[in-house]
């Protein structure tokens, strides 16, 4: 009987102890552990030797914005060098705001793909700007070896991944030595040249006129002398005439007038 109560006042002792230290690590297990924060993918990215790209997207409030949500589900970035960035800005600066984040958002595929993973795909891959039907925005990935490139319908040579910048789960990038370019936004590679302007047409020669006939014609009389000559030369002229032609009224009156004074004398 004693035996009873002794085990009796032991149970009344620990069993609340156990009961609480039980609970204890109940209530310890139930609180569950908070998942780490996504990493900044701009900061990644600089830090990875793409900090002009990174910038571009930082200044871009829907691409920034698009790019860090993307990251929860995971996320693939190809960003570019800074050589190209700095060699492609002319183009860029001249499109528009959409147009700048398309460009942007093209960089990036919304799955996670590890550097063995990407290794072993091929083929057409949407983008984070690819919306629905109206824009496709996609490219195309081909690997040789263990070189993948990414190619686009809009440039005649394809984009090379030429680094892992970051890799861990749900989050990769990767450098690439240019700038991809959508053909949605730029013209194709392969569209025709324009056509040359036509030569200008050259005027079909002429047939040679023919030669009319010219009658001969007399020649018409000169002017006379005095109309020809100026007015100093005729009078000259007048003078010689006189003295040197012969005087032929007086030569006849001579002989006459001599009879008639040998019958006077």
């Amino acid at each position: 009987m004693r035996r009873l109560h002794l085990a009796a006042a032991v149970l009344a002792v620990f069993l609340p102890l156990a009961v609480s230290a039980a609970g204890g690590k109940a209530t310890a297990a139930k609180a569950p552990t908070a998942p780490p924060a996504p990493p900044n993918i701009t900061a990644a990215m600089a830090k990875g030797g793409c900090k002009a790209f990174a910038a571009l997207v930082a200044a871009s409030p829907d691409a920034h914005s698009t790019f860090q949500s993307a990251g929860d589900g995971g996320v693939t970035a190809f960003c570019p060098s800074d050589d190209a960035v700095r060699s492609f800005m002319p183009r860029y600066k001249n499109l528009s705001a959409d147009g700048k984040a398309s460009l942007l958002l093209f960089h990036a595929v919304p799955v996670y793909y590890a550097p063995r993973s990407l290794k072993s795909n091929n083929g057409v891959m949407n983008t984070l700007a690819t919306d629905g039907s109206a824009n496709n925005f996609n490219f195309t990935v081909q690997n040789e070896g263990e070189q993948v490139t990414i190619k686009t319908d809009a440039s005649d040579h394809a984009a090379r991944v030429k680094s892992t910048v970051y890799d861990k789960d749900p989050i990769a990038i990767y450098a690439v030595d240019t700038v991809l370019e959508p053909v949605e936004l730029f013209e194709p590679a392969d569209s025709p040249a324009p056509a040359p302007a036509p030569a200008p047409v050259a005027d079909a020669p002429k047939a040679p006129k023919k030669q009319a006939r010219h009658r001969p014609v007399a020649d018409a009389p000169g002017p006379a002398a005095e109309d020809a000559a100026p007015a100093d030369q005729r009078k000259n002229s007048k003078k010689s005439a006189t003295s040197g032609a012969p005087c032929l009224p007086w030569a006849a009156v001579l002989p006459v007038a001599v009879a008639v004074a040998a019958a006077l004398a």
